[in-house]
């Protein structure tokens, strides 16, 4: 079976071959920007989720903005316009101007200190346009795009950090790093999208924010600790460990994701059954990643979904909540059989089990199996036997977060080390670059670098070429 959705790739290394002139930034120097009014000095725990150490890093994300002369703030500096909303809104999310600290148990917590939270402003020497607005951007280039305050020999880190860089053209890119720790996907979207309501003139964000971290804390298990894997049957791979990683993303539009899905339910033979863009996709990346890894056919490998529990908890959480609310939902095969078996089944399991975490039991003893975890100081780390796939495209950052240059035309994760990089996808929002893409997804991953050509090519196999696309 061929199945062909269109597909292109960023964050290629060559990239910068295309560019005639380099990234160059004049840089101010970095400042650090407080809270506008008092806010209470506290210590404030963090919770089970929140504590768990494969969090404890800080997530840079990009968003790329064109001028836009026409609006009021349009004319006006980006760096200071945010740099004055920041202020304000830490007045609401004042945990997030102070500094992370582990506890004497090794639990995290914020001191809440109004310490501030750093800012650097700087000029580029180009146009957004000669990046393509950061569409096919490599990663070192990005990270110059981003302040990196994740110092780990710190013993206190900062929860958050900014860099917004104005370009030629009027445009300008906002690179900020948000502490996981501190908040989920769901989490961050809620508070940039009230630091973009702040600098467009709203008193107030519409949405107060809750901290109510205690909702979510766990109990050690009296039990044995059971994993989906054990390390004795989990599945290795020859290019693994390595410290030469690739990232990649590759870009599938709305007409192939459809062709996938139905060639996936006519496979299953069952007309009443459906499948969701991440089952569909998530199933494909994973055994692709399976084979370009080479993976043991006898060893065992794991789909692990991020799925959000606000809602299914007993009871909710409040709105507001930024905290981490997820937990994950696993798939475990042999490699032999995720690599065999139509793929229409693998998609059915993952459908399967996104139905655990509809149980409070079962979100619980998640919980409680974090808690444990730590307790014992038991080390989870990248191992490429496991994918954990999140989905960014529910949060809406590409759509609603307007600071005054309307929505942003694209976002860009730079790479960040969770579980040693190669065991995390993202699934992406489509960049509003390109009108082709639109309702696509960006599937983003990063792999041992000797092994992303053959996880290329199993991307091309699904590639639908013009021709064929037009003729149907």
């Amino acid at each position: 079976m061929y199945l062909y959705p269109h597909i292109s790739v960023f964050y290629l290394l060559n990239s910068m071959e295309n560019m005639k002139t380099p990234l160059v930034l004049d840089m101010k120097d970095v400042v650090i920007v407080k809270p506008c009014k008092p806010t209470p000095s506290e210590l404030l725990p963090l919770s089970t989720i929140d504590s768990d150490p494969v969090l404890n890093i800080l997530c840079q994300t990009i968003y790329v903005y064109k001028a836009n002369l026409d609006s009021p703030n349009g004319q006006l500096d980006p760096a200071q316009l945010i740099k004055e909303a920041l202020s304000k809104v830490l007045v609401y999310y004042y945990p997030l101007a102070g500094k992370i600290v582990t506890f004497d148990d090794g639990k995290l917590g914020i001191n809440c200190n109004a310490d501030g939270v750093p800012f650097l402003e700087a000029t580029a020497n180009c146009e957004l346009s000669s990046l393509h607005y950061l569409e096919g951007i490599d990663v070192p280039t990005a990270q110059k795009l981003i302040i990196n305050n994740d110092n780990p020999f710190e013993d206190e880190k900062h929860a958050l950090a900014f860099m917004v860089t104005k370009f030629l053209c009027g445009g300008f890119t906002l690179g900020m790093g948000l502490s996981h720790s501190v908040c989920d996907g769901f989490g961050a979207s809620q508070f940039f999208r009230a630091l973009a309501e702040v600098a467009c003139g709203k008193s107030e964000p519409s949405v107060k924010p809750v901290w109510e971290r205690e909702r979510l804390m766990g109990t050690l298990l009296k039990e044995p600790l059971q994993f989906p894997i054990d390390e004795t049957s989990r599945a290795v791979s020859p290019f693994w460990p390595t410290d030469e990683i690739s990232h990649e993303c590759f870009n599938f539009n709305a007409k192939s994701i459809q062709r996938l899905k139905m060639e996936l339910m006519k496979e299953s033979d069952d007309v009443k059954e459906s499948f969701t863009t991440v089952e569909t996709l998530g199933a494909y990346v994973w055994r692709s990643r399976a084979r370009a890894l080479k993976l043991n056919s006898d060893g065992k490998t794991m789909l692990c979904l991020a799925v959000g529990v606000r809602r299914l908890l007993n009871p909710p959480l409040p709105e507001g909540y930024y905290g981490n609310a997820f937990v994950g939902s696993y798939v475990v095969q042999t490699v032999k059989e995720l690599d065999e078996r139509p793929l229409s089944e693998i998609v059915k399991l993952i459908k399967e089990s996104k139905k655990l975490p509809s149980n409070n039991e079962y979100i619980r003893n998640t919980i409680n199996t974090l808690e444990t975890i730590r307790q014992k100081n038991i080390k989870v780390e990248g191992t490429c036997a496991s994918v954990v796939l999140t989905d960014w495209r529910q949060l809406s950052l590409l759509e609603e977060v307007d600071f005054g240059w309307k929505a942003s035309v694209n976002i860009i994760p730079v790479p960040w080390n969770m579980l040693g990089y190669v065991d995390l996808c993202l699934f992406l929002p489509p960049s509003n670059l390109d009108p082709s893409m639109k309702a696509g997804v960006r599937v983003f991953v990063s792999l041992p670098k000797a092994s992303m050509p053959k996880f290329r090519e199993e991307m091309e196999a699904l590639k639908l070429t013009r021709a064929d696309d037009n003729s149907t």
